[in-house]
Formats: structure tokens, C-alpha cells, sequence
């Protein structure tokens, strides 16, 4: 059997969730398992590549130059410094991809295309989502298997959730019907405010299995790492940190399909 890897997408379209940290760490912990793993930045900010050390003016390649150009997804890859992580990065050219996309044929399914090629070649690609809900994000959607959305535990924690879901059932039924949805991901869990233990409770209550078991805490080492280009197993291996989105890996990992045993040949 052809080998074929899980495509993650991260979305929430409000920003100041986690999901930069989150699409950085849960692919730096599957690359730390020696799961092949490539990081796909369609955020025009481009932190999914900074944070992971690239330097925008020694990048020989970028998402923008798949989606408009056709360039083959192959040609855009840059290493890091984990062996089994590799990175498509993003600048701020890809604000105008939105803008320019529209008029051409084909436009919500440029990123599946262009993908399509390397899924033989890894066991995950996640894919960094803009905090939007436009045609970068749909392109995203499109081309994943499944959803991970990252919920921070506050106050206005579910605001916008809805929309998100909405635009997700949307996706199902027309553009993407295997999307699946991978799981919420609580963030910035603080055990000591009351609201956080409450948002935890509300979601968990409403959306069940659906829930990741790990809490992401507040922890001011994931805050750090970024800075120095460096996803936490790399900066601090020992923080509580590192500890969440490496059971997050694991976690992610135990969902994998076993091989199919090979067929006996009858005499």
C-alpha cells in the first residue's frame, strides 16, 4: 500500500489563540518521534517560519510562489534544525494572494494541488491558517484531511467558534466531504483563574470527545521560544510547555491507522 500522510489544518479565526505555537510545536513533537513532518505557513505574517529560525531574506522560496505561479511545492522547502521537519514559509506578499487569487480558475483548491505531490513523502503536514476566515483559510480547509482548533481558556473564549464550525460544515458539503475535525485544543490554560476552569468545563461539556486531554498552560518559556527561532522542545525541553504539545503529539499520534496487513497467498 502507498504510503499517503494526514494533512492538519490549524484554524481559528480569532487571533491571540495559540495557533502559531501550536502549528510550530505540534510539528516540531511529531518530527521529534521521527514522524516525517512538514509545516505549511499560509499566514501572511510568516511567523510559522521565523519561529522556526528562517530568515525571510534568505528564503529561496515561499506558499505565495505555489499558489500564483504554479512553482512546484518541492522547490519551496527549507530545512530546520530538527532532521525530520521541514518548513514551506510565508511573507507578507501572501496578503495580496487573497486579492489576486480571485479571478482565477480554480482558486480554493491551489494549495491542495500544490500539496498533492508531497503527501506520499511525509506522515503529517499542518498547515499554519491565517486568522481569517477568507480564501487562504478555504484553500487550507480544502486541502486537509482534518481541523485543529486552538481555544483559548478565557472569557470570550467561544466567540466566533460558531462561525468557524459553520464555514467548516460548508467545506464538507461541497468542497471537502472527508474534512474530519481533528479537535479543540484548550491554550493558555492559568489554573489559577476560575474562568479558565470554567471554559474548560463548558467545552469538555459541550464538545466532548472532541476535546483534546492536554491543557496548553500559560508559560512564559512558550512565549520566549519564538524570539530566538527555536520551537520549545529546542529551547526548553524541560518546561511545562514542551511537556503539553509533546502529549499533544503523542496524543494525535495514537490515532494513526495501523498498515494493513499483507495479504496471505492461497495455494
Amino acid at each position: 500500500m502507498e504510503h499517503v500522510g494526514r494533512i492538519i489544518c490549524i484554524s481559528n479565526q480569532k487571533g491571540g489563540v495559540g495557533k502559531t505555537t501550536t502549528a510550530i510545536n505540534l510539528a516540531a513533537s511529531l518530527a521529534s518521534a521521527e514522524r516525517r513532518t512538514l509545516l505549511v505557513d499560509m499566514d501572511p505574517q510568516g511567523n510559522a517560519g521565523s519561529g522556526l529560525g528562517l530568515k525571510r531574506d534568505v528564503l529561496h522560496g515561499t506558499v505565495y510562489e505555489a499558489l500564483l505561479n504554479g512553482r512546484p511545492a518541492e522547490e519551496l522547502l527549507h530545512a530546520t534544525e530538527l532532521r525530520y521537519l521541514q518548513v514551506i514559509p510565508a511573507t507578507p506578499d501572501l496578503t495580496g494572494a487573497e486579492v489576486e487569487l480571485v479571478n482565477q480558475e480554480g482558486r480554493e483548491f491551489r494549495l491542495r494541488e500544490a500539496l498533492r505531490p508531497l503527501k506520499a513523502a511525509y506522515d503529517y503536514i499542518i498547515i499554519d491558517c491565517p486568522p481569517s476566515l477568507g480564501l487562504l483559510t478555504l484553500n487550507a480547509l480544502i486541502a486537509a484531511d482534518s481541523v485543529l482548533i486552538p481555544l483559548q481558556c478565557e472569557y470570550y473564549a467561544l466567540e466566533g467558534l460558531s462561525q468557524l464550525t459553520h464555514t467548516i460544515d460548508l467545506v464538507k458539503q461541497g468542497l471537502n466531504p472527508e474534512l474530519k475535525m481533528e479537535g479543540i485544543l484548550l491554550t493558555m490554560f492559568d489554573s489559577r483563574a476560575n474562568i479558565a476552569h470554567q471554559v474548560v468545563e463548558e467545552v469538555r461539556g459541550y464538545f466532548k470527545e472532541q476535546v483534546f486531554e492536554v491543557l496548553v498552560p500559560r508559560n512564559v518559556r512558550l512565549s520566549e521560544c519564538p524570539s530566538f527561532g527555536k520551537p520549545i522542545i529546542l529551547y526548553d525541553i524541560k518546561s511545562k510547555g514542551c511537556e503539553s504539545y509533546l502529549a499533544l503529539g503523542r496524543e494525535i499520534m495514537r490515532r494513526e491507522t495501523p498498515p494493513a496487513a499483507p495479504k496471505r497467498r492461497v495455494a
